[in-house]
């Protein structure tokens, strides 16, 4: 049976925010008093997570219950359940770049970088090795 893509979608925000605080699933299983294969299996969205288990890993990850519904409601608009891919999301190929560890593992290196200044040099640098234009408030601030 394949599954739910709500359950899917509450999945892959469940393994977003557990790869950028830096948790592996074992020691979230753990922390919840649960299994790593059971963390898996939310992850792939193969087992829905029931509410008080949501409550208890949505606090353990230090998020809103509601963080794990967000981006959702194109499916919701949907009767089939099929998202739309967004640019900001995709990669032009139904890939949701957003749910690769590369992409978490990016940003929390991005901000454990605590001098603003260098943060910015850094995104700089990031946004000219892949050729991306700047945006135009970036570039009013530039020339401050």
């Amino acid at each position: 049976m394949k599954p739910n893509p709500v359950d899917v979608h509450v999945g892959q925000r469940l393994r977003q925010r557990r790869v950028l605080v830096g948790l592996s699933q074992e020691k979230l299983a753990r922390m919840v008093g649960i299994t790593f294969q059971q963390v898996q299996k939310y992850e792939r969205g193969a087992n829905r997570i029931v509410a008080s288990r949501l409550y208890q890993l949505a606090k353990v990850l230090d998020v809103p219950v509601s963080y794990f519904f967000d981006e959702i409601s194109a499916m919701a608009a949907n009767d089939s359940g099929v998202t739309h891919e967004t640019p900001e999301s995709a990669d032009g190929y139904g890939h949701d770049v957003m749910a690769e560890r590369e992409t978490l593992e990016l940003v929390r290196a991005y901000y454990g970088i605590h001098d603003d200044r260098v943060r910015r040099r850094a995104f700089e640098l990031l946004r000219t090795l892949a050729n991306q234009p700047m945006l135009e408030e970036d570039q009013a601030r530039k020339q401050i």
